[in-house]
């Protein structure tokens, strides 16, 4: 670190605030917020931090700090929002960018105008949005129209204009659509209250305007008007059927949002659902480009902030998976660990599970080799594997007792299943029950044969069991000079720890990481070949011991009994008749006699 850098660490105060870190060009490369400035800018240069490779590569570039110190860490987050929007810095993590997303508009202008855009101006207009799914904001346009005739022209409506006749109604006005402002027949307070009642629906107040068409019906009714009442329950019908549409959860949540974060190595996924009186009427799910590894919570408190704002949010109620990295004034974060709060989470992470899905099916259209790839990469980023482990070997040990040891051998290329290449093991040199010498032998034969015939070594192998199993398969490598070019590991069962060689101490990944359950697979493939291979054993040891010793009895017939008796329990307990119909009377006596 050159001294002017370290003088400007040291000018730092330990205050709330943000840093910016310029480059050789002079170009802001990151914007982060802290707690205490200098503590935090000082932790990048500290030589015994973990910085992984892309933020030491980040402190490289730098050349100049500087710093603006705030009252409050919520001030500095504000601040370092605005700033990543503005410089948009080459290693600071954005949101995906929602420009396409419509938005439901109500113009500025006397008889405001109602339609949807995908420009959303600064014209003191009032937007409502934006809206991940355009069925909902179609939804919602056709329900406004219907419930109350608004205009649809450009003409411009005022009092003036009016006044002087310069506009005639058109056919949407004899069709009742429109209830012809643009000749004085309908005042501009009229047609306010129309608006109004309007912002609630897409608001999702909808339980305040049914309550307020309820008492004009009833008004209605009792002042003898029975067309302008049937109208309005019409009208009361309409918002029911879009409300029976919309998914309740509790009527009790009544003015609430959600989020929840999934990650992975690359990206972070976040939903967001939108709550009044207990029906979802908003669901977005966006994005995050991980740049230097951000934790989830650094991450959901920038989307939260984000997306709030985004949606002009009011909630006071915020329910969440943990809590944010910062607290914020106006709303209450809520961790629920059970109940329909708890419910909505679980939704949301569902949410989420369909978008990456849906997401990687239209990857694998454009790339067939994306997923590979990803699983790849992923694998070699927990493990963290020198290169790719496109060919994976994984071992397992079966035995009964001590008695038939066997062990089986599978192999995977680019994160599947080579079916042709697996391999059974009889232990040759191991006497009686001991799965550590087992494993030695096998990974001993295994790869003395493969460098013999001159194959290609794997670049992971996996031993299915602890440290004990995996100090064994390691003596082998070591003993064939091969353990700098193989990585090997090994997976406990009860917790899923992984386990290197020579380290006493477990890592754990992540259970939903798709890594975890290619090595779950793996591990399981290996038992299951495994116990195949030991049941035919015992199977074949079995019919020599029990059917085979009977004097003119081969070992075809005795496949045949066990095939249809299905167990040799059944056949001592069979008649002659029944035997007889198997393999002939002669046969058939002798087999009664013996078990008889």
């Amino acid at each position: 670190m050159s001294e002017a850098l370290k003088n400007q660490i040291s000018a730092l105060p330990n205050r709330p605030g943000i840093y910016q870190y310029f480059d050789e060009q002079d170009e802001i490369i990151y914007v982060g917020k802290a707690k205490k400035l200098k503590n935090r800018v000082s932790s990048y240069f500290n030589k015994n931090a973990q910085l992984n490779g892309k933020t030491r590569l980040l402190v490289k570039k730098i050349v100049r700090i500087e710093f603006v110190e705030t009252a409050t860490e919520l001030d500095a987050l504000l601040l370092e929002n605005n700033l990543i929007k503005q410089y948009q810095p080459l290693y600071n993590v954005r949101l995906k960018d929602d420009k396409t997303f419509p938005w439901i508009c109500i113009k500025k202008e006397p008889f405001p105008r109602i339609f949807s855009t995908r420009n959303k101006r600064d014209d003191g207009s009032e937007y409502f949005g934006p809206y991940a799914s355009v069925k909902l904001m179609k939804t919602l346009l056709d329900l406004a129209w219907k419930l109350y005739p608004l205009r649809n022209c450009n003409y411009a409506l005022s009092q003036k204009n009016i006044s002087d006749g310069k506009f005639k109604v058109c056919l949407e006005y004899h069709l009742k659509n429109c209830l012809g402002p643009c000749e004085g027949h309908q005042t501009e307070e009229e047609y306010t209250i129309g608006i109004k009642e309007i912002r609630k629906i897409i608001r999702g107040n909808i339980k305040e305007v049914k309550t307020l068409l309820n008492e004009k019906m009833n008004q209605a009714s009792e002042e003898l008007e029975f067309e302008s009442a049937q109208q309005i329950k019409d009208k009361i019908a309409l918002l029911d059927r879009y409300q029976s549409s919309s998914v309740v959860v509790n009527p009790g949540i009544k003015n609430a949002e959600v989020f929840h974060l999934q990650s992975d190595m690359k990206n972070s996924y976040i939903n967001y659902l939108n709550i009044i009186d207990g029906a979802i009427i908003q669901s977005y799910t966006t994005e995050i480009k991980k740049k230097l590894e951000e934790e989830d919570k650094e991450l959901l408190t920038m989307a939260v902030m984000d997306i709030r704002q985004k949606f002009n949010s009011t909630a006071k109620e915020v329910i969440l998976p943990f809590k944010l990295s910062t607290e914020f004034p106006g709303f209450e974060q809520v961790i629920p660990s059970r109940g329909d709060k708890k419910k909505l989470l679980d939704m949301c992470l569902r949410n989420i599970k369909y978008h990456i899905i849906n997401q990687r099916k239209q990857e694998q259209i454009v790339d067939p080799d994306a997923r590979k790839n990803r699983i790849l990469e992923q694998i070699k980023h927990d493990l963290r594997l020198k290169e790719l482990p496109s060919h994976i070997e994984c071992f397992d040990n079966s035995n009964f007792q001590g008695a038939q040891p066997v062990s089986a051998c599978v192999v995977f290329r680019d994160a599947k299943p080579s079916k042709k290449e697996y391999r059974h093991f009889n232990i040759k040199t191991v006497e009686g029950p001991n799965d550590f010498a087992s494993m030695e032998e096998v990974v001993q034969r295994r790869y003395s044969r493969l460098l013999k015939e001159g194959q290609s070594l794997p670049q992971l192998v996996i031993i299915d069991g602890g440290k004990g199993q995996l100090s064994s398969a390691y003596k082998s490598l070591v003993r064939l000079g091969i353990e700098q070019k193989i990585a090997v590991i090994g997976i406990a069962k009860r917790l899923e720890e992984i386990y290197f060689p020579l380290d006493s101490i477990p890592i754990y990944i992540d259970k939903r990481s798709e890594s975890l359950k290619v090595i779950q697979h793996l591990r399981n493939e290996a038992h299951r070949f495994g116990i195949t291979h030991h049941r035919s054993k015992r199977r074949k040891a079995n019919l020599k011991t029990d059917l085979t010793n009977i004097e003119g009895i081969g070992r075809k017939t005795a496949e045949l009994l066990l095939q249809k008796f299905k167990s040799v329990k059944n056949i001592k307990e069979a008649n002659i008749e029944q035997l007889t119909a198997v393999v002939g009377k002669k046969k058939a006596e002798t087999i009664f006699s013996y078990f008889n």
